[in-house]
């Protein structure tokens, strides 16, 4: 492990740019699991039937929330801020600390052009690091 460029944390703190909110196609879907989908339905008080048919799409067999806007933003983003943070899906809760994000390379130079909070703010442990990857990874298996 003391291979990790991030062993000693990192810092990150969310800036509000919400442009982990904007679709890339089907890179940027949101994937929802049976619990993020439960989560939902319980926030919005609808059954999770109702909530899947109002706000979920599916593709090659997998559940993600629909993209309605024109600007393929998040249908839950509204100025820039997120309407459903209590309830937010565990990829949105996640993010960016994806087992995917975690090499120098990729965070210092794609992640930081993307999103203005990577090098800012707090310092960010091993241990949350790793504890937010594991929970992506097994939201992952139950998607």
């Amino acid at each position: 492990m003391t291979n990790l460029f991030y062993k000693n944390g990192i810092k990150f703190e969310c800036k509000g740019s919400s442009n982990c909110c904007v679709s890339r196609g089907s890179y940027g879907y949101v994937y929802l699991s049976n619990i993020d989908i439960i989560r939902f339905a319980n926030f919005m008080k609808l059954s999770i039937n109702k909530f899947k048919k109002k706000y979920c799409d599916k593709t090659d067999g997998y559940t993600h929330l629909k993209e309605t806007k024109k600007n393929r933003n998040c249908q839950f983003l509204n100025h820039k801020k997120c309407s459903v943070y209590i309830a937010r899906p565990t990829q949105c809760r996640t993010w960016p600390f994806w087992k995917e994000n975690m090499n120098s390379k990729k965070w210092n130079k794609e992640l930081k052009k993307f999103c203005p909070g990577i090098g800012k703010g707090k310092l960010v442990t091993l241990e949350s690091i790793q504890k937010n990857i594991r929970e992506d990874l097994i939201n992952d298996e139950k998607i």
